[in-house]
C-alpha cells in the first residue's frame, strides 16, 4: 500500500515544477509601458471571461452534485469526488491562463532583448505551467481520492467532474475565440485592408484573448479530462484483471513515471540562435516518450509477470506509438510543407468555392490513416492484454501529457507575442522572431489537436469497456432494435452537436462583425490613428455570446446518455456510445484537419505563393480560413469531450441502469 502514496506525492512534485516554471516566466522583464498596457488588456479580458464562465458553471456543478447525492447507488461520496474533479479542472485552467497571459508579453520582450532562444524558453515555460498543472492535479486527485475512499467506482465521480468542466471550457472557449477571430479577419483584413493584429482593429484584443481561453484553458481542460479518464478506466479494469491492488497501482505508477519523464524532457527544450524551434520542442517530446518506454518495461514486468497480462508493455508502447503517428499524420495534412495544403492554396486561384471544396476533400481524406493507426493500436493492445491492454494503451499515450500540453500551449503564447509586437510597433526583427515561433506554434497546435482526438478515442473506448464490465454487457447485439436505435441516435449526436457549436460561432461572429463595422463607421479617427477603438465592447460581445451559446451543447452531452439508459436500458445505451464514438472520432479528425489545412493554405499564400497578400487567391483563402476557424477550434475539438463525457456519465450512473 505504501507504493500507492508515490502517486499523489509525484502529483505534488508536478505542481511544484509548475510553480518553478511560473517564477521563471515572471522573472523576465515585461518590456515597455505600451507592451504592458496591451498585455494588461489581454490578461484582464481572459480572466474576466474565466470568472464569468466559472460562475455560470457553478450552477451546473451544484445541480449535478445534488443529483449525484440523492441517486440510488451513488451518494455523497461520489458527489464529493465529482466536486473535487470539477474544482481541480477549474484550477488547472485558471493557473495555466494566469501564466500564459503573462508569458506572451515577456516572450515578445525576450525576442527584442535576447533573441529567439530566450523567447522560445519563455513561451515554452508558460506552456509548461499548464502541462504540469494538468498532470499534477489529475494524478493527485485520482490517487488521493482512491486512498481516501478505497473504492474505484466512487472515484469515477472525479472523472465526471473533470469532463463536465472540460466540455463547457472547450465549447465556451471555442465559441469565444472564433467569434473574435472571424470578426477581426473579415472586417479588418478583408474589408478594411489592415494587417492582422493591427491596433486599429477593435476586435484585435478579443482575438488575442480568444487564443488563451480557447487554446490554453480549453485545450488544457480537454486533455485533463482525457488524462483522468484514461487512469480511471485503467484502474477500473485493472482491479478486475490483476486481483485488485496491483491493477490499481500499475496505471497510477505508469502515470507518475510519465510526469517524471515530462519534467526531464522539458530540460531538453533548448534551441540555438537561428535554428528551427520545432527541433527543440520535438527533442523534449521524444526524450519524454523514450523514458516512458524504458520505465514501462520494468513496471510491466513487475506487476504482470506470470499473469495472462504479461505482455502489457506492448499495449503501453502501442498507445505511445499511435499518439506519435496520429500527430505526424495531422502535421502532413495541415502543414504548408506538404501537398494537401499546397493543393488547397493552388485551388484558391479559382475562387472561394474551389477553396472550400478542396479543403473539405483534404479533411475527409485525412480520416483514413489515423483511423487505421488507431485500429492497429487497438488490435495490438487487445491482443497483448485484453480490455485492460486498451486502457493501458490510453494511459501510455497520455503518460507524457505534461510535455504534450506544454508544447501545445506554447503556440497561443507565441501567437499572442506576435500580436503584442505588432500592436506595440516593435522593430521588424522582433516580429520576424515571433512569426517564426508562431509558425511552429501552428504546427504544434495541429499536432496537439490530432493527439487530443486520438487520446479521446482510446480513452472513450477504455471507459466504454469499463461501462460494459460494470453493467454486465459481454457483447452488444446489433440485431436488437433497441441497440440499433441507440446506435443511430448516438451516431447523430456529434452532427447535431457540431451544428449547434458552428451556429453559435456564426451568430456570435455576426454580432462582432457589426460592432467592428459600427466603430469604423462612427469613429473615422480610428483608421487615422487619432482615436482609440473600444476593445472592451468586443471582448464583452465574445464573452456574453460564448457563455450563452455553450449551455445547450453542454446539457445535451449529459442528458442524452441518461435518457437512453433510463428509457431503453443498458444495451441501448451501449449502442448509443458505440455510434457516437465512431462518428464522433471521424467528425473530429475531419473538422480539425480541414480547418488546419485551410488556415495554413492562407498562410502559404501570404508567404508569397499564388500572388501573395491581396491577390484574388488570398481573398479566397481567407474565406476558407474563416470557414475552417470553427471547424478546427470549436466544433472539432469539442467532439472529443462529447464522446468522453457521454461515456463517463454512463459509467458513473451505471447503477441506475441496473435497477
Amino acid at each position: 500500500m505504501e507504493l500507492l502514496f508515490l502517486a499523489p506525492a509525484i502529483g505534488v512534485v508536478a505542481l511544484l515544477v509548475a510553480l518553478i516554471f511560473a517564477k521563471r516566466v515572471t522573472a523576465v522583464d515585461a518590456g515597455t509601458d505600451r507592451m504592458k498596457e496591451i498585455a494588461g488588456y489581454i490578461h484582464e479580458g481572459a480572466m474576466a471571461f474565466l470568472k464569468r464562465e466559472y460562475k455560470m458553471i457553478a450552477i451546473f456543478i451544484a445541480v449535478l452534485f445534488i443529483i449525484l447525492t440523492v441517486t440510488p447507488g451513488l451518494g455523497i461520496m461520489t458527489a464529493v469526488c465529482f466536486l473535487v474533479g470539477a474544482i481541480f479542472s477549474i484550477l488547472a485552467g485558471f493557473f495555466g491562463m494566469q501564466v500564459a497571459t503573462k508569458a506572451n508579453v515577456r516572450t515578445a520582450n525576450a525576442a527584442k532583448t535576447s533573441g529567439m532562444n530566450k523567447a522560445l524558453s519563455v513561451a515554452f515555460s508558460g506552456g509548461a505551467v499548464m502541462g504540469m498543472c494538468v498532470v499534477g492535479l489529475g494524478l493527485l486527485g485520482v490517487s488521493a481520492l482512491y486512498l481516501l475512499f478505497g473504492d474505484v467506482t466512487i472515484v469515477t465521480g472525479f472523472g465526471l467532474g473533470a469532463s463536465s468542466i472540460a466540455l463547457f471550457g472547450r465549447v465556451g472557449g471555442g465559441i469565444y475565440t472564433k467569434a473574435a477571430d472571424v470578426g477581426a479577419d473579415l472586417v479588418g483584413k478583408v474589408e478594411a485592408g489592415i494587417p492582422e493584429d493591427d491596433p486599429r482593429n477593435p476586435a484585435v484584443i478579443a482575438d488575442n484573448v480568444g487564443d488563451n481561453v480557447g487554446d490554453v484553458a480549453g485545450m488544457g481542460s480537454d486533455l485533463f479530462e482525457s488524462y483522468v479518464g484514461s487512469i480511471i478506466s485503467a484502474i477500473t479494469l485493472g482491479a478486475l484483471a490483476l486481483d485488485g491492488y496491483d491493477g490499481i497501482l500499475f496505471p497510477m505508477l505508469l502515470a507518475a513515471v510519465g510526469i517524471f519523464a515530462s519534467i526531464i524532457g522539458s530540460f531538453f527544450v533548448r534551441g540555438k540562435e537561428g535554428s528551427n524551434p520545432q527541433r527543440a520542442l520535438d527533442m523534449g517530446t521524444y526524450v519524454s516518450g523514450i523514458l516512458v518506454v524504458i520505465a514501462s518495461y520494468f513496471l510491466s514486468n513487475y506487476f504482470t509477470q506470470g499473469t495472462e497480462y504479461d505482455k502489457s508493455f506492448i499495449a503501453i508502447v502501442a498507445g505511445l506509438v499511435v499518439g506519435i503517428v496520429i500527430g505526424k499524420l495531422t502535421e502532413y495534412y495541415t502543414s504548408d510543407h506538404y501537398k494537401p495544403v499546397q493543393h488547397i492554396a493552388q485551388q484558391s486561384e479559382t475562387g472561394p468555392a474551389t477553396t472550400i471544396i478542396s479543403g473539405l476533400s483534404v479533411g475527409m481524406k485525412s480520416t483514413m490513416f489515423p483511423i487505421l493507426a488507431m485500429a492497429v493500436g487497438i488490435f495490438v493492445a487487445y491482443t497483448a492484454a485484453g480490455l485492460f491492454g486498451i486502457a493501458l494503451a490510453a494511459v501510455g499515450m497520455l503518460s507524457t501529457c505534461g510535455m504534450t500540453i506544454a508544447v501545445d500551449a506554447y503556440g497561443p503564447i507565441a501567437d499572442n507575442a506576435g500580436g503584442i509586437a505588432e500592436m506595440a510597433e516593435m522593430p521588424k526583427e522582433v516580429r520576424q522572431i515571433t512569426d517564426k515561433l508562431d509558425a511552429v506554434g501552428n504546427t504544434t497546435a495541429a499536432i496537439g489537436k490530432g493527439f487530443a482526438i486520438g487520446s479521446a478515442a482510446l480513452t472513450a473506448l477504455a471507459l466504454f469497456a469499463s461501462y460494459a464490465q460494470t453493467v454486465g454487457l459481454e457483447s452488444i447485439d446489433i440485431l436488437n432494435p433497441n441497440v440499433i436505435i441507440g446506435m443511430f441516435i448516438g451516431g447523430m449526436l456529434p452532427f447535431l452537436f457540431s451544428a449547434l457549436t458552428m451556429e453559435a460561432v456564426g451568430s456570435a461572429a455576426n454580432e462582432m462583425i457589426e460592432e467592428v463595422r459600427r466603430q469604423f463607421r462612427e469613429f473615422p479617427g480610428i483608421m487615422a490613428g487619432t482615436e482609440k477603438p473600444d476593445y472592451a465592447r468586443c471582448v464583452d460581445i465574445s464573452t456574453a455570446a460564448a457563455l450563452k451559446q455553450m449551455i445547450v451543447p453542454g446539457l445535451m452531452a449529459v442528458a442524452a446518455p441518461l435518457a437512453m439508459g433510463l428509457i431503453l436500458g443498458a444495451d441501448a445505451l451501449g449502442g448509443l456510445l458505440a455510434g457516437a464514438l465512431v462518428t464522433g472520432v471521424l467528425m473530429a479528425i475531419f473538422m480539425a484537419n480541414a480547418g488546419g489545412a485551410w488556415d495554413n493554405a492562407k498562410k502559404f499564400i501570404e508567404g508569397g505563393a499564388h500572388g501573395g497578400k491581396g491577390s484574388d487567391a488570398h481573398k479566397a483563402a481567407v474565406v476558407g480560413d474563416t470557414v475552417g476557424d470553427p471547424f478546427k477550434d470549436t466544433s472539432g475539438p469539442s467532439i472529443n469531450i462529447l464522446i468522453k463525457l457521454m461515456t463517463i456519465v454512463s459509467l458513473v450512473f451505471a447503477p441506475l441502469f441496473l435497477i
